[in-house]
Order: C-alpha cells, then sequence, then structure tokens
C-alpha cells in the first residue's frame, strides 16, 4: 500500500481568529491539505458549538467547519490572553480575524503591530464591507450584503417580493476569495519573503457573482427584473415549473437544440422560434405551454421521461432528498467517520 501523500499545505501554520461561516470555512479546507490550523476561540467557546442540530453530543455547524483544527479559548482582554497569541503569530504563516474594522488594532494585533514581529505573515480580515469606504463600520450579516449588492431585488418570489436566499452566498463568496488571496499571498512571499495584508470583504466577494446581469445596471443605466432577465426567470427554459403531484422540476438551459429537443419530443416544434426570442413577454405563450404540461405529471414520472433525452432538464429535490443521492455519495461530498457526518472537500487532487 503506498503512503498516503503529504497535504498540500503541509508546513502552513495557520492562527484562525474567526467565527460563523467565512473565515472557519477557509480555514477548514486549508486544514484538510494539511495546514495546521489554530482556532482561537473568545471564552466560553465559537457560538457555533451551541447551534443545533448536534451528533454524538456535538454540533454539527461546528464540527463541519471547524475539524481538524486545533482549539483554544483565549480572552484578548487580559495579558496573559494577548502573550499567549503573540507566541502564535511569532510562528505562523497566516493569520485570519473576522473582527469589525479598527478591533484588532485596539486589542494590539493591527497589521502594522503583527507585521513588525512577524514580517512574513499574511494578515487577512474578513469583514462584511471591508476596512474603509463609506459602509465599513456598518453592522451586517449575509443577507445585508445581499441586500446592498443589489442581487436580494432579483431573488424575489413571483410578485416582486425579496426572498431570504436559502444559501449565505456573501459569507461562501468570502471564504472562497480569501483563500485565493492567502494562497496569492503565500506564492508571493516564496518569491520576496514578504508578507501582505488582505482587507477581503463580503460585500466585495459577492458582488462580482453577477457578472451575467450586472450590464444592465451598468451598461444601461436600469434595474435588473427577474421577469424579464434571460437568466432569473425571463426565459422560458431557464424556468421553475410545479408537477402534477405539488413537486418542482426545472429547464436549466437556454440553448437551441435543448429547447427544440424537448418541443418537437413534445409535439410542439411551432414553439422553437418563441424559445429563440429574448427573454420577457414573447416567452409568456412558451412558459404558459410548459407550465399546463409539467402539470399532467409527477416529478418523478416526468425524471423518467426525460432520462436520456439531451435536454437540460432537474428535478427540484428538498435538502434530504439531495444529500441522499447517489451522485453526493459517489463524489464523496457527505461522509461518515466515527459516526459522525461530515461535509466533504470539493477538492479533487489526480494524487489525492
Amino acid at each position: 500500500m503506498s503512503a498516503a501523500r503529504p497535504g498540500k499545505l503541509e508546513g502552513v501554520r495557520v492562527v484562525d481568529l474567526s467565527l460563523f461561516l467565512p473565515g472557519p470555512m477557509l480555514t477548514r479546507m486549508m486544514a484538510e491539505e494539511g495546514a495546521t490550523v489554530i482556532k482561537v476561540e473568545p471564552p466560553g467557546g465559537d457560538p457555533a458549538r451551541a447551534m443545533e442540530p448536534f451528533e454524538n453530543g456535538v454540533s454539527f455547524w461546528f464540527h463541519a467547519l471547524n475539524r481538524g483544527k486545533t482549539c483554544l479559548e483565549l480572552d484578548l482582554k487580559t495579558a496573559a490572553g494577548r502573550d499567549a497569541l503573540w507566541r502564535l503569530i511569532e510562528d505562523a504563516d497566516v493569520l485570519l480575524e473576522g473582527f469589525r474594522p479598527g478591533v484588532m488594532a485596539r486589542l494590539g494585533f493591527g497589521w502594522e503591530a503583527v507585521a513588525a514581529r512577524n514580517p512574513r505573515i499574511v494578515y487577512c480580515s474578513i469583514t462584511a464591507f471591508g476596512q474603509e469606504g463609506p459602509l465599513a463600520d456598518h453592522p451586517a450579516h449575509d443577507l445585508g450584503a445581499w441586500a446592498l449588492s443589489g442581487y436580494l431585488s432579483v431573488n424575489d418570489a413571483p410578485d416582486g417580493t425579496p426572498v431570504v436566499p436559502g444559501v449565505p452566498a456573501s459569507d461562501m463568496a468570502a471564504g472562497l476569495t480569501g483563500l485565493a488571496a492567502i494562497l496569492m499571498a503565500l506564492l508571493a512571499r516564496a518569491r520576496t519573503g514578504r508578507g501582505d495584508r488582505i482587507d477581503l470583504s463580503m460585500f466585495d466577494a459577492l458582488f462580482p457573482w453577477g457578472v451575467h446581469i450586472m450590464g444592465e445596471a451598468v451598461v444601461d443605466g436600469r434595474p435588473v427584473r427577474s421577469a424579464t432577465q434571460r437568466s432569473l426567470g425571463g426565459h422560458a427554459f431557464y424556468n421553475v415549473y410545479r408537477t402534477l403531484d405539488g413537486k418542482h422540476v426545472v429547464l436549466c438551459g437556454r440553448e437551441a437544440k435543448f429547447a427544440r429537443n424537448l418541443l418537437e419530443a413534445l409535439g410542439r416544434p411551432d414553439l422553437v422560434p418563441l424559445a429563440e426570442s429574448p427573454a420577457g413577454p414573447a416567452h409568456d405563450p412558451l412558459k404558459s405551454f410548459l407550465a399546463t404540461t409539467f402539470a399532467t405529471r409527477s416529478r418523478e414520472e416526468w425524471v423518467h421521461w426525460f432520462h436520456g433525452r439531451d435536454i437540460a432538464f432537474a428535478p427540484v429535490l428538498d435538502l434530504e432528498e439531495a444529500v441522499r443521492q447517489p451522485h453526493v455519495r459517489a463524489r464523496g461530498l457527505i461522509v461518515e467517520t466515527d459516526g459522525a457526518h461530515l461535509l466533504g472537500s470539493p477538492f479533487r487532487f489526480s494524487d489525492g
């Protein structure tokens, strides 16, 4: 049996002062690739430890985000706590923190002070809106970044009312963007010998995710409306449809070949020109036909009907159904270790 390969981040030491989602997710991914991550928690521990549900007495949320890390509590308002943190920082390659702007400096651990003690350190701060700018001191979690980015306005119900998103996209975007920035800084340090300061905000990280719809606002100077935007429900072949049993399916590909394949199979090739027209009111007759058609069979009947056809289609699963898919297991996205369920890594390397 061949020996397990060393992690790609073996030898990298990370001090993680972050809580909740963006920072812990970032450092979890680093820990999975061999980084030594020391999670510094406030007195009483990370609030995520108390978040339900629990498995084997441990919060699923906390375990999923913090496995593989060394956790310790430090009170940074005491001299002993600050001394202990300095000892960790002096040997660290990365320092990650998620306090509001100015807090680290008030504690004595601002970028300048840390860099003076450890010039090679990569210092990453994750906040809602960044270290500077008109919104820098504005308190917010994920939903606030959604709202001020404009994206919540197009995550709307049929009557136009914004709906709370099911996934905290700005948190996740910040974690992924922060990971990329830290790795870039570590690569640069290998050449220069110097660390770097990363000012990362959830708002900044989320903003580019709307590149597919941003042009209408930036170039045309008009708000984006989901009812007319091709990627947000304005196109008949990028939409959600209700089935006979009250469940839902989606058409998820606007290419002409998919529209032609479906409409010909349904005996309505005359509707193909509508599918190729710009999104918006012109698609209303096509949407009406598809809505009526999908309402004639159950979700599972449609799954069988679409099997083997070259059409971008998917059933809408609830989360319990989704996590039990064979594909999820095959890709290692849910794993079970020592009687506990964990979220697997999305990284798949050839020598993994």
